[in-house]
């Protein structure tokens, strides 16, 4: 099959915002290039089909969002053997108070990070939600309201008092 360039330049023009979209998504920098990978290479299987369409990085960005869906349902069900590392390693996080957001957020439940991920990050409505993740709109709400609360817990506001007021 021969090369179409018109990939070359999708993938070089929208892959930065796919793999930030895949860390939204999976909370890490290598199970995010994963998604963004398995992705592209589903879209290069029908690039002549979805690019006649006008939209392959929708294809792209629903794809990712059900492959991580797949996966976080896949190791529900693992039985991890082998041993941990000796010493662990963390990505550098901001600090303060986006730091505590960023921990909480890598807390919440798979599902739940999905749902707020494709809610203020992705803009969709509840309907679009759940036709992606394949679970109803109330379990939408439910799961964005668990996770919100999760997030309100794990970074108290600071109270207001009238120096801060404006």
């Amino acid at each position: 099959m021969e090369a179409d360039p018109r990939f070359a330049e999708f993938v070089a023009e929208r892959g930065d915002a796919l793999l930030r979209y895949g860390y939204m998504l999976a909370g890490n920098p290598h199970d995010a290039a994963d998604l963004v990978q398995e992705a592209l290479l589903k879209l290069r299987g029908a690039w002549h089909r979805l690019h006649s369409k006008g939209n392959p990085e929708s294809y792209v960005r629903t794809t990712m969002a059900r492959l991580h869906i797949a996966t976080w349902r896949l190791r529900r069900r693992e039985q991890l053997a082998w041993d941990l590392p000796e010493r662990e390693h963390h990505d550098p996080l901001p600090s303060g108070d986006e730091r505590r957001i960023w921990q909480a957020l890598a807390g919440l439940p798979r599902k739940q990070r999905a749902v707020l991920v494709l809610r203020y990050y992705e803009q969709l409505d509840d309907a679009e939600i759940a036709a992606v993740l394949g679970i109803s709109r109330g379990t939408v709400r439910s799961q964005a309201a668990r996770a919100l609360g999760k997030l309100r817990n794990a970074v108290p506001t600071k109270p207001m008092t009238r120096g801060n007021v404006r």
